[in-house]
Parts: C-alpha cells; structure tokens; sequence
C-alpha cells in the first residue's frame, strides 16, 4: 500500500482508496469479452447524474440483484422483480435505470440471437484496437456515433457523455494522463494477452 501511494495517478483517483483501487487494476484496461463489456455499459448507466464512487460502492448489490449481470436472466425481470429491486436499500433505486437495463438485456440476446456479437459491434467502431488518446478528453467523436448506434437499437441512458466514460472503463480509450503509472502499461496490454480474438 505504501510503495501504491508514491505512484503518480490520473488525478481523479486519488481522492478515495477505492478509486485508487478499481484505477490500478481495472479502469481502461481492453475488455473483449461480450458480457463484460455489457455489465459496463449498464453500470455506466446507473452513474448518470452520480459518480462513479458511488456506483463502485454498490457495485457488488447491483451484481447481486443483476444475477451477476447475466443477460439471460436479467431479461425475465418482471414488474415485480422491479418492484423489489426499488425497495432494495442496497442499490441505486432508478425505475428508470432499472428498467434500461432489463431492456438492456433484451437487446443484448435480441442481437446475440441474430448472430451479433456485442463485443465485436462495440470494437468495430474502433477499428478492433484501442484508441491512444495524447490528453485524456470529456468526449471524443467515435463517442457519438457510438451513442447514436446503441440509442438506434434501443439502449436507454447512453449519451455521448456516458458513453466515452464507458468506453474508457472497458479500454476501448486509453485515457490514463500520461503522468500517470498506467498510462504505458495499458497501452501496451493491446499488444499483449488482450489483443482482440479473431
């Protein structure tokens, strides 16, 4: 812990442990794998309007009461199922954003059973790799084509905004400062064990 606290980090992450935490290991990292990157992009809809401490502190009860985020069964969620998850203390309670994600989860299998992979959709608006940003940036242009597609098949919560902080969690940017420890091992995951299967 220690040897950690004298690492030079993107600025955002220094002001909790948890932050720092899911920073080091998790955020930016390239992620290709389909329901991950889903549950991603379902947990970034639940950060609209709050920060991402917040969801990072209940991520564990919303893996809980999303089945681990299977969409499978988070697409059988009926009216009471959300009706529970609303008296949930434990969640962020969002009709809203609760029905986005059971929705989220029906189009998910929709595309999976017209022969779409998720993963492969998201990644082919890159160019299959990450993108290597020089600054880290609010937005960025692929952000909103990414958002108009995902909002054409009928995601719900997917701004430009939350998208480019989604495409940043799953790696699909690179947007660690380039003070910052991670910056040069990210970078290089891409041409590691993630670079993206055929």
């Amino acid at each position: 812990m220690k040897a950690n606290s004298t690492k030079l980090r993107c600025l955002w992450a220094e002001s909790d442990p948890l932050l720092r935490d899911y920073h080091d290991k998790e955020w930016g990292v390239p992620q290709y794998d389909s329901r991950t990157l889903w549950e991603l992009l379902m947990l970034e809809c639940f950060q609209a309007g709050l920060s991402w401490l917040i969801v990072l502190k209940k991520r564990e009860a919303l893996q809980a009461a999303f089945r681990q985020f299977d969409p499978a069964k988070v697409a059988r969620l009926g009216e009471d199922d959300i009706q529970e998850l609303l008296g949930d203390p434990r969640i962020i309670r969002s009709r809203a954003k609760i029905a986005a994600t059971v929705k989220g989860a029906q189009i998910y299998l929709e595309m999976q059973k017209s022969g779409e992979d998720f993963a492969s959709v998201i990644w082919d608006m890159v160019g299959g790799k990450p993108i290597q940003n020089e600054s880290p940036l609010s937005t960025h242009p692929i952000a909103e084509e990414m958002s108009k597609e995902l909002k054409r098949r009928g995601f719900k919560f997917v701004g430009p905004v939350i998208v480019y902080a989604f495409m940043q969690a799953a790696g699909i940017v690179n947007d660690h400062s380039h003070t910052c420890f991670r910056h040069s091992e990210v970078m290089h995951l891409k041409y590691g064990k993630l670079q993206r299967r055929k």
